[in-house]
Formats: structure tokens, sequence, C-alpha cells
């Protein structure tokens, strides 16, 4: 299997569009994973956070992790631990905030992943945001990296 998989290329017109592909993915996440959020600015890496929090149960605020780094949301099937790492300057500040424990406990939502550097894991699913043309909507790119992601993203969207 090459390392470069092809993307699942998807257009979400608009928010609620959004909020569906993240309770779809809500869904297919399992203990372990890794969601790495990639955009600018603005993209919609928070609110696609946001809406996967809230589909796997959260029914409180979801704040950003921009100042704090790294928010925890407990659940009965495994914690979500949702990172921004857009302003650790070293890659090695990652485990200052309890990465390891995240990544084999819980489903890690990450923003800024390549602030990671080498120790970005290959097994993850990568979520490519961008703003699209219309006003609201955002361009998507989903690439399972692994066999583990690249089997559920085949069967979530067969093609």
């Amino acid at each position: 299997m090459s390392e470069e998989q092809t993307p699942y290329q998807f257009t979400l017109k608009n928010e609620a569009a959004t909020d569906m592909l993240a309770a779809k993915l809500a869904g297919l996440a399992e203990v372990g994973d890794m969601i790495a959020l990639v955009g600018d600015l603005g993209a919609g890496k928070t609110a696609f956070a946001r809406a996967f929090i809230s589909a796997r149960g959260g029914d409180g605020e979801v704040p950003s992790p921009t100042f704090t780094l790294v928010q925890l949301y407990e659940f009965p099937d495994g914690d979500i631990y949702h990172f921004d790492l857009y302003r650790i300057e070293e890659a090695e500040e990652i485990f200052e905030l309890g990465i390891e424990d995240a990544m084999s406990d819980g489903i890690s939502l990450i923003e800024w992943p390549d602030r990671m550097g080498a120790y970005l894991p290959f097994e993850r699913l990568d979520l490519i945001l961008s703003i699209g043309e219309d006003e609201g909507s955002r361009e998507v790119d989903l690439i399972g990296r692994g066999e583990s992601w690249t089997e559920r993203l085949q069967k979530a969207f067969p093609q």
C-alpha cells in the first residue's frame, strides 16, 4: 500500500453539512485514533471539532483550545482530547500537554498537527479544510493514513 492515499473530497455547503460529516466521522472514530485537522485560520477546524464532540455526546460548551492548548472531554466510550498546537514553538512541547495519554487512551483532534514535526504519527486521519467559493462553504479532503482509517473510509464512503 502506498503512503500517499487518494483523498475523499467533499464540498460542504454550510455549517449543517459540516455537522453531518463530523457526526459520520465521530461514529467511525475509535479510542487511540488521531484526526489531524489541517487548514488556514478560519477554515473551520474548531467548528468541525465542536460538531465532532457534540456528535459523540457532548452537551456542554466546546471552547477553542487556542489559549489552553488542550481541552479534555470525558465520555464513557472514550475521552476526546482537542489540541490546538498553533502556539507551540518546539515539537517537544507536545509531551507537556499529555499527548501520549491522549493517543493511547482517547481520540485526539489536533489542530495545526504540522507543529508536531517528526512526532506526528503516520496512523491517522487527515482532514484538510479550506474555504469554499460560496459564502459559508468549505472544501474538505479526507485522507486515511494507515490500514485502519483507509478501510473505515472505504466502507463509509464507497466510490
